[in-house]
């Protein structure tokens, strides 16, 4: 699954597009493809995990899912769930859940919550945790509510960079270890896309898919865990479990 920082990628790539019209649009997305010829391009903005296509009257909020991608200006052999062509160029989603947002996205999204987002607010987010005292760490991380753009490599990296057990609950942890939580969640991100941009994202990973702690040298442990049930990676010895 596309996490926060893929989806910026994304959004800085298509910018060239913003302020045109979409003189075609086709595939077999469950929506009225009609609608979108003729428009123009108002802006395309991310929050967390949703690409956003904004039309002004209208918007269309693209999910990657688990297996979701896309292409500029090349197609993939097979038919794309949406194409959207330009006078110069083309984009083309697939695999992906696409759903029109007739509202203003201004009112439908909380952008102080995208840990991408220049409007992160990261008092905001202690907040929501201090009021989810019995979530465990590694539930909280990807709640999309308070950290949207956190998915699993980012959940798993943070907690070993910080060295927290992803069995903690929020509720049990010193207020200078949640604050370290919400600070590492951002920081780990902005990490993410610059390496995801240099092409090097997976020789960074430190605790992700990794079976030996670099820290300690013994193996990590691995499970699925929470009320996500994802995958996390951790070190027994250097990870402390609060609560």
């Amino acid at each position: 699954m596309p996490e926060g920082p893929t989806i910026v990628i994304l959004r800085e790539q298509v910018e060239r597009f913003t302020g045109c019209s979409i003189v075609r649009a086709e595939g077999n997305a469950k929506i009225d493809l009609s609608r979108l010829e003729g428009r123009r391009v108002a802006a395309f903005r991310s929050w967390g995990k949703h690409f956003l296509v904004d039309l002004q009257d209208f918007a269309l909020r693209v999910h990657f899912l688990m297996f979701g991608s896309y292409t500029i200006d090349e197609r993939k052999p097979r038919a794309p769930r949406l194409s959207l062509g330009f006078a110069g160029g083309e984009l083309n989603l697939y695999s992906c859940a696409i759903r029109m947002i007739e509202s203003d996205l201004d009112s439908v999204y909380d952008w102080s919550a995208d840990v991408m987002s220049e409007a992160w607010d990261a008092r905001a987010a202690c907040r929501k945790l201090r009021a989810m005292p019995d979530t465990l760490v590694c539930d909280a991380l990807l709640d999309q509510q308070v950290f949207a753009g956190v998915g699993n490599i980012i959940k798993n990296e943070v907690l070993f960079r910080i060295r927290l057990h992803p069995l903690s609950k929020v509720g049990a942890l010193p207020r200078r270890k949640l604050a370290q939580l919400v600070d590492e969640a951002r920081r780990y991100s902005f990490d993410f896309l610059a390496w995801k941009k240099a092409f090097v994202l997976r020789k960074h990973w430190l605790a992700h898919t990794k079976r030996t702690c670099p820290r300690c040298a013994i193996p990590l442990s691995k499970a699925h865990l929470g009320a996500t049930d994802r995958r996390s990676f951790w070190c027994a010895r250097c990870q402390r479990r609060y609560g």
